[in-house]
């Protein structure tokens, strides 16, 4: 049976001074090889639990989860960035080699940003449903420079009322599954947010481009896309994307939205065990 525990990401104190609050904490699942399980935006660790469970290799689980979301304490802009580096810190902290990391959405990106910064220890990387450049897509032709923290749309969004927040958080719900039973849970995450940590951090998301940092990623890589709007476009965005990262394979799981492992589970499973029993 696997071992469990709990451990605080003691490693803040070093990188962002005694008594402040870390930007992750972890959750540390087994025995054996060890996988980072990077969850997205809003989202807690504990999303990979069912993914562990249908692990087929033994293996050391860390689920992370992030500051301002799912009760963990908020911490100061910038949110990604000091994320990122606590990750890097804690990788190394723990002495952790021939590491494998599983990101969905924003963990995706987090694992293309630590493989770039960690070549020699970062092996594997599952990337499901995430984009190098999410503005490209969104926001064609804006550059990062012209997203600030400070904009009206991101004043409405931390000054909206509960209710009018709580019906914005269920269009977006909805929008990223296709199962009914989900999206409540969905929305949950999202209104449970701390406010500035949802708004100020996906100002943070929406400047990132990672496909500067491509050519730097040597980690076999497996992308698991969703379908929608449809296989086609979905498909060619992601090949244009990662153009410059050399050792990937892209599927695409069809009849599925953001949340692959909510809408196609049992393909989701058989992709992640067939590559990571390949390694």
């Amino acid at each position: 049976m696997k071992t469990f525990k709990i451990s605080l990401v003691l490693f803040a104190i070093v990188s962002l001074g005694f008594g402040q609050t870390p930007a992750i904490q972890s959750q540390i699942i087994g025995k054996g090889s060890p996988i980072l399980f990077l969850p997205g935006f809003t989202t807690p660790g504990s999303i990979f639990q069912e993914t562990i469970d249908h692990l087929t290799i033994k293996n050391e689980a860390h689920l992370i989860s992030y500051a301002g979301f799912n009760g963990n304490k908020p911490i100061p802009m910038p949110w990604y960035t000091t994320i990122k580096n606590e990750l890097v810190v804690y990788i190394k902290s723990n002495n952790l080699t021939n590491v494998t990391i599983i990101g969905h959405s924003m963990g995706g990106n987090l694992a293309t940003d630590l493989a770039a910064l960690l070549p020699n220890t970062i092996t594997n990387l599952v990337i499901i449903d995430a984009i190098p450049c999410m503005r490209e897509l969104m926001m064609p032709g804006v550059p990062a420079s012209t997203l600030q923290y400070d904009s009206p749309y991101n004043n409405k969004m931390i000054a909206m009322e509960e209710e009018l927040f709580k019906q914005t958080a269920t269009m977006m719900a909805q929008n990223m599954t296709n199962k009914k039973d989900k999206v409540t849970t969905l929305i949950n995450w999202i209104i449970e947010a701390d406010r500035e940590t949802y708004v100020y951090g996906y100002t943070d998301l929406l400047k990132l481009d990672l496909r500067t940092v491509l050519d730097k990623v040597v980690a076999k890589t497996l992308i698991l896309g969703a379908s929608f709007p449809t296989v086609e476009i979905a498909k060619s965005n992601y090949e244009k994307q990662y153009a410059n990262l050399s050792n990937k394979t892209i599927k695409m799981a069809t009849d599925s939205k953001h949340f692959i492992m909510f809408d196609q589970p049992e393909w989701y499973y058989a992709q992640v065990n067939a590559f990571l029993s390949n390694e």
